[in-house]
C-alpha cells in the first residue's frame, strides 16, 4: 500500500473557466458518459428538473453531449443529436464545465476522467471500482487542475455516507465504519434467514427479480463490497486504502445450517464491510483493518434489521458517537439522486470559483493483515460421541491461546454436533485452532466456520 501522505485545503480558489461572472446567467455545460440505467435517469432529471436545478445553483445546467457505445439504441425523451460514440472528444471540449461518469469499470473510465480533469472540468463519478483501485491518481489530477472530484454515488446508492465522512465528521475521529453495502447479498441472506431457502435457490430468485446480475460474481464473492469498503476506510481514516488491501470472503459457502445456527443464538448472518481503527501500539502507531466477509451479528444490532436489497452503514466516532445511515443502495433512481446531489454541489463550487474537499490521506496509517484482526469464531463440528472428546477439543483451543465462550452439543447416534463460540482473539490464532481441530481423531468434520461480530 502507498503510504505517501497527500492532502489539500478544503477550498481552493479557481477562476470560472467559462469566462463569465457568476451573475451572467450563462449555462454550465454538462457532458454525460454512459446512458444505461443510471445515466438515462441522470439525463432525464437534468432535463425535467432544469428550472429547480437552476434555482439551486444560480446558473442553468445544459446537457451538451452523451457518450455511448452504440448510437442505434432507442432512448426515449432524449435528443438524438446529443449522442456520440467519441467520448474522448466530448470530455476534451473546451466548453464543457462538468463531466458525469457512469459507465463503470477501470478503462476507458480512468482515461476519460483524467482527460476531463486536465481539460479543467469538474467530475462526478459513481465508479467504485476505479476509485478503489486508483483513486489517488484521480485525486492528484483534480488537485493539479483545481477542480472537483465527487463520488457520493459510488457507495450505497442514494444513502448520503460519503459526504458525512468527507465533510460533516471531518473534525471528529472515526473509530469504525461497519456496513451492509451490497443489496444483492443482503437480499439473498435475508431471504435465506426468513424462508429457510438455500443459497443457490435464493440466488436464482434474486436474478429473476433483477436484484442479481446474470453473472453475480462481483456481488456474491464480495468484490463489490470490498471496493466500497476501501473507499469508506480511506475517507474515515485519512489513509489510502485500495481494494487490494481489503480482506474479502463472499457468501457462496453460507449454508442453511449456518443460518439456523445463527438463529439459535439470537444472531443473523450478514455480509459486512468492516473498517476499524486499532488502538495505539507500543510505539503509539495506529493501524487500520478493512475486511469484507459474512458474519453473525446479534439481532439487537441496528444492522440486523436491514432487510431485502437495502443498505446501511453504521459509524462510530469519538465525539458524535454512533450514527446510522440507511436506504436503497442501488437502482437507477436512487443512484441518479446521489449523482445529481454531487452535480449541484460541484456546479455551485464552479459558480463561486472554488473547489470542495480533495483527498485527505495525511494519516497514512498501515493496513493490518487479517491475521492481526481481533474477532470471534462460531465453529460447528461433527465429532465422535465418545468419552474425552470435549477435553481434547478444549485442549486444542487452549494450546492456541483461544478461550471458549459457549458450547452447545446435540447427539446424533454415535456422533454428536458441537457448536462453539469463542472469546475474542487474533484471527491468526483462531484459524490455527480450526486447522488443528481438523487433525483430531475424534473430529469427523469441521462443518462450518464463521466470524462473530457483536456480543452474544
Amino acid at each position: 500500500m502507498t503510504t505517501e501522505a497527500v492532502s489539500r485545503p478544503q477550498t481552493a480558489a479557481r477562476p470560472d473557466p467559462s469566462g463569465s461572472s457568476p451573475r451572467s446567467g450563462q449555462p454550465l455545460r454538462v457532458a454525460l458518459l454512459g446512458c444505461g440505467t443510471v445515466g438515462s435517469e441522470v439525463a432525464r432529471l437534468l432535463i425535467d428538473s432544469s428550472a429547480d436545478l437552476q434555482a439551486r445553483i444560480g446558473r442553468p445546467l445544459e446537457l451538451v453531449g452523451i457518450a455511448v457505445r452504440r448510437l442505434n439504441r432507442p432512448r426515449a425523451g432524449l435528443d438524438p443529436e446529443l449522442f456520440t460514440t467519441d467520448a474522448e472528444a466530448l470530455v476534451g471540449r473546451d466548453d464543457v464545465d462538468l463531466v458525469v461518469e457512469v459507465i463503470g469499470g477501470i478503462e476507458p473510465a480512468r482515461t476519460l476522467i483524467l482527460s476531463a480533469l486536465r481539460h479543467g472540468a469538474s467530475v462526478v463519478t459513481a465508479n467504485k471500482a476505479l476509485l478503489a483501485e486508483d483513486g489517488a491518481t484521480l485525486f492528484t489530477a483534480a488537485e493539479d487542475a483545481g477542480v472537483d472530484l465527487y463520488f457520493e454515488a459510488a457507495v450505497a446508492g442514494a444513502i448520503p455516507i460519503v459526504r458525512p465522512l468527507r465533510e460533516s465528521l471531518v473534525g471528529d475521529e472515526i473509530t469504525s465504519v461497519i456496513g451492509i453495502v451490497n443489496g444483492t447479498t443482503n437480499f439473498i441472506l435475508d431471504k435465506m434467514d426468513g424462508e429457510g431457502a438455500g443459497f443457490a435457490e435464493t440466488l436464482s430468485d434474486a436474478q429473476a427479480l433483477g436484484y442479481a446480475e446474470a453473472d453475480p460474481t462481483a456481488d456474491v464473492e464480495g468484490f463489490d463490497a470490498a471496493a466500497k469498503a476501501a473507499i469508506l476506510a480511506s475517507l474515515a481514516f485519512h489513509t489510502r486504502v485500495t481494494a487490494a488491501d481489503v480482506y474479502r470472503e463472499g457468501i457462496t459457502d453460507v449454508t442453511t445450517s449456518d443460518i439456523a445456527s445463527a438463529r439459535a443464538i439470537g444472531f443473523v448472518v450478514k455480509l459486512l464491510a468492516i473498517c476499524e481503527l486499532a488502538d495505539p501500539d507500543a510505539d503509539g502507531q495506529r493501524s487500520v483493518s478493512v475486511r469484507v466477509h459474512p458474519a453473525m451479528i446479534p439481532r439487537s444490532h441496528p444492522l440486523a434489521s436491514v432487510g431485502g436489497a437495502y443498505n446501511a452503514v453504521f459509524v462510530e466516532s469519538r465525539s458524535a458517537g454512533r450514527l446510522m445511515f440507511y436506504g436503497p443502495g442501488a437502482g437507477g433512481s436512487p443512484t441518479a439522486s446521489a449523482v445529481l446531489g454531487d452535480l449541484v454541489t460541484v456546479a455551485r463550487n464552479r459558480v463561486r470559483g472554488a473547489a470542495g474537499p480533495g483527498e485527505s490521506s495525511y494519516a497514512a496509517r498501515p493496513v493490518s493483515p487479517i491475521d492481526d484482526v481481533v474477532t470471534r469464531y462460531h465453529i460447528s463440528l461433527e465429532v465422535a460421541d465418545v468419552t474425552g472428546v470435549l477435553a481434547s477439543i478444549a485442549t486444542c483451543f487452549a494450546e492456541h491461546g483461544v478461550s471458549i465462550q459457549t458450547v452447545r452439543q446435540a447427539g446424533r447416534g454415535s456422533d454428536a454436533q458441537l457448536v462453539i463460540v469463542t472469546h475474542r482473539a487474533r484471527d491468526a490464532a483462531l484459524s490455527a485452532t480450526v486447522r488443528a481441530l481438523r487433525t483430531l481423531p475424534a473430529v469427523r468434520e469441521v462443518a462450518s466456520v464463521m466470524r462473530v461480530e457483536g456480543d452474544v
